[in-house]
């Protein structure tokens, strides 16, 4: 029983509330809630597509800005300061219609300074960013 109600030695009425069997409910729920949730991550059946793709047909060369593990920039291989990389960007793509650039950079460089170059070319109106990474690591 939850609730117990009994007289005391002096008469009085002495009331407990056991909450015994309430700690027992609640660690049978843990451990129901313990072992339901990491089955619940993958509740989503979905089976992705595959597809065979071509290599792109490619009119315009890709614009590769390298960063050294000094944070030398390069366009090609054009040094450029981070001051000149919005002018020299605005430069290159004073005409083409594909804006696009592709960062290589050293796997040494701060996080931070290809930040401040992924704003810098933001700045110069070039949106599509993209990263080349080596495969074989």
């Amino acid at each position: 029983m939850a609730f117990n109600a009994k007289n005391s030695d002096n008469g009085d009425l002495n009331a407990e509330i056991n909450i015994i069997p309430m700690v027992d409910i609640m660690l049978v729920l843990l451990i129901i809630f313990m072992v339901a949730a990491p089955l619940m991550n993958n509740a989503v059946d979905i089976k992705l597509p595959k597809a065979k793709t071509k290599e792109a047909d490619v009119q315009e060369k890709n614009v590769t800005i390298d960063i050294q593990k000094d944070n030398t920039i390069m366009i090609g291989k054009t040094k450029v300061t981070f001051d000149e990389l919005p002018k020299k960007l605005d430069s290159v793509f004073a005409n083409r219609e594909k804006k696009e650039v592709i960062i290589r950079a050293d796997e040494r460089v701060l996080h931070g300074f290809i930040i401040k170059v992924m704003a810098a070319i933001q700045n110069a109106g070039i949106f599509r960013i993209s990263f080349l990474t080596d495969p074989t690591k």
